[in-house]
């Protein structure tokens, strides 16, 4: 990797978490409690993760989530990977040594895939642990012969942060500093955001969008010589691409360096031939138009990537970004900023839309 992509890797990492911010009703990008971590949406929807151990050879983690409002119900739940795991699945769990639920029957798990269990915790042992929570230090499991250890230390914290996002605290719906006010006094959840997305035609054939990409690197090259790292051996398996929009605009994609595990591209718009009047497309309202590991899906008018904060993909950012006539606008965005072995299905989601297709 030269330097020149390292420095731009080191602000684009920061734009696309900042992207998290840049919408007016999008919310943080998460926080860190010791071995917990939480974030919200801009509908105030949260989650709270239990953090593995970044050595632990069996991963298993808690995940609680809560939409904002005064009827938010609370849902808890477990996940453990395995090897070649079957249904039925009963899974045994310890707090601080201590059969639990009480009376030590083991827990049903459905089985997600041939390497995830799930326990979705009823209502009463969902209560139960939150509230022991306060003084135990780890929840133990046990499944297939394997032992899981998952630390509770900092999850007090984390959902006492997500009381205070909802507007909970001193309620009777509080997870943790409950008080007299009325379910009816917690705010109720802004509405979903609806973006209008335009489904554009297919990309250019190699030869035109060659060509096209071409002349913009030649443009380039003059006026903004920083824009794009030129690779001429990496673009040997990433070729630049050209996708036509709708009002003789077009989407150019230019190949501007690779990681070990991320791909760069930058993106222009382009209307017609005219690469003078390029202009980088705003991600968000952030002035960095360089994605990680992106695609543009015309049929649904969608741009999306998944930036790896390490090879495995267990942390970084992703989201998708809609054309709509006039820019992209943010529809998706998840991010994990801790290193933990957690799937990308399960990072905190901290912008969500309504999105409807239109040709």
């Amino acid at each position: 990797m030269g330097r020149g992509l390292v420095a731009r890797l080191v602000p684009l990492w920061g734009a696309i978490l900042m992207a998290a911010t840049a919408p007016a009703s999008a919310q943080s990008q998460g926080k860190t409690f010791r071995d917990w971590i939480a974030g919200c949406d801009n509908l105030r929807s949260c989650t709270a993760l239990s953090l593995p151990d970044e050595t632990a050879e069996t991963v298993g983690y808690l995940r609680l989530e809560r939409p904002a409002g005064p009827d938010g119900a609370v849902s808890l739940s477990l996940k453990l990977t395995g090897e070649k795991l079957k249904a039925p699945l009963a899974i045994g769990l310890k707090l601080d040594g201590a059969p639990f639920p009480s009376g030590g029957k083991p827990l049903a798990a459905t089985v997600e895939d041939a390497e995830t269990a799930r326990i979705v915790f009823s209502e009463a042992d969902a209560a139960a642990l939150i509230a022991a929570a306060r003084k135990a230090t780890k929840l133990s499991a046990s499944l297939a012969g394997k032992s899981y250890a998952i630390s509770l230390a900092g999850s007090v914290a984390a959902m006492l942060w997500i009381d205070e996002q909802q507007g909970r605290l001193n309620t009777t719906t509080a997870l943790v500093r409950k008080g007299p006010a009325a379910a009816s006094t917690v705010p109720s959840p802004p509405a979903l955001p609806v973006i209008t997305a335009r489904a554009t035609g297919p990309a250019l054939a190699d030869g035109a969008a060659k060509t096209l990409a071409a002349a913009l690197r030649k443009h380039l090259k003059t006026s903004d010589p920083d824009a794009c790292e030129q690779d001429d051996e990496g673009a040997r398996y990433n070729p630049d691409r050209v996708w036509p929009l709708d009002g003789g605009r077009r989407l150019v994609g230019l190949y501007c360096g690779a990681g070990a595990y991320n791909i760069l591209t930058g993106y222009w718009l382009v209307t017609g031939d005219a690469v003078a009047g390029a202009r980088k497309v705003a991600f968000a309202g952030n002035d960095n138009n360089v994605l990680i590991n992106s695609d543009y899906t015309p049929k649904d008018g969608q741009l999306g990537y998944f930036a790896k904060g390490r090879g495995i993909g267990d942390c970084g950012g992703s989201g998708t970004y809609a054309w709509t006539g006039s820019d992209f606008a943010l529809t998706t965005l998840s991010t994990m900023g801790e290193c933990r072995q957690i799937p990308s299905d399960d990072w905190l989601v901290l912008f969500r839309s309504d999105v409807k297709v239109t040709k």
